[in-house]
């Protein structure tokens, strides 16, 4: 069974487009849970624009599912994941000018720091993800760093257009999650992920679960929150004969 995370980050961005109290992320993640999803996955943002700390804390006591904490490698963000003991840390990059995050976490440039980082999100018993392009090397260094799972970026491969390059960026990924395999690493998948373009990504084996939001939750603007997870949970089990 493949397990399915709801970023709920988009639920949040539409509350802050008006300052409101509402729609609220923490009653999201309950519908959620109800649909059939296995995680919830939030990213704390150093300038706070969607998620909030008080979102972080409700979500930690009412739900009962993985919670996945997306984070960027600051002592800010390490201290309150100590604090919330998510099921995952996953360390993505962030910058202030980006509308979402643009790609995976250059772990070459600065595995030094990353290393000692991912030691103390080991320490506290909580397991550690890379949210990374799919380029072997970099998969590599999130093995000498010791991290548990690597999430896999797939917005290129989303916005390829032409069926060359969306074949060229899907081989990537392939070879990627193999690769990670061999070495011991768990395969997450997430980014730019839609209904249109999951199941060939579904289609590899290597893959344990997917992390999607603005796709989700696009679609739950036609369809309601329930049944877009239920959609897209039964579009990850697609294998093609």
């Amino acid at each position: 069974m493949r397990l399915l995370s709801v970023n709920i980050d988009h639920i949040a961005t539409l509350r802050q487009a008006r300052m409101t109290q509402y729609p609220d992320p923490v009653i999201a993640a309950g519908i959620c849970e109800l649909a059939g999803a296995d995680g919830i996955t939030f990213h704390l943002r150093e300038d706070r624009r969607h998620i909030q700390d008080r979102d972080v804390r409700l979500i930690k006591e009412i739900s009962n599912l993985r919670l996945n904490f997306e984070m960027a490698a600051s002592d800010e963000m390490l201290n309150i994941a100590k604090n919330i003991k998510p099921f995952q840390i996953s360390l993505v990059p962030e910058k202030r000018q980006e509308l979402t995050t643009e790609g995976g976490l250059d772990v070459i440039k600065q595995i030094s720091f990353l290393k000692s980082f991912a030691q103390i999100i080991k320490e506290n018993d909580i397991r550690l993800c890379i949210f990374v392009d799919p380029d072997l090397k970099q998969i590599d260094a999130c093995k000498e760093i010791n991290a548990d799972y690597i999430e896999i970026h797939t917005g290129t491969y989303c916005d390829a257009k032409s069926p060359k390059d969306i074949q060229n960026e899907l081989n990537k990924i392939i070879t990627a999650s193999k690769h990670a395999k061999e070495l011991g690493l768990g395969v997450n998948a997430g980014h730019g992920i839609y209904y249109h373009n999951v199941k060939p990504l579904a289609n590899i084996k290597e893959i344990e679960e997917f992390s999607i939001g603005h796709g989700i939750i696009s679609r739950a603007v036609i369809v309601g929150l329930e049944t877009a997870v239920r959609e897209m949970k039964s579009l990850i089990q697609y294998i093609s004969l």
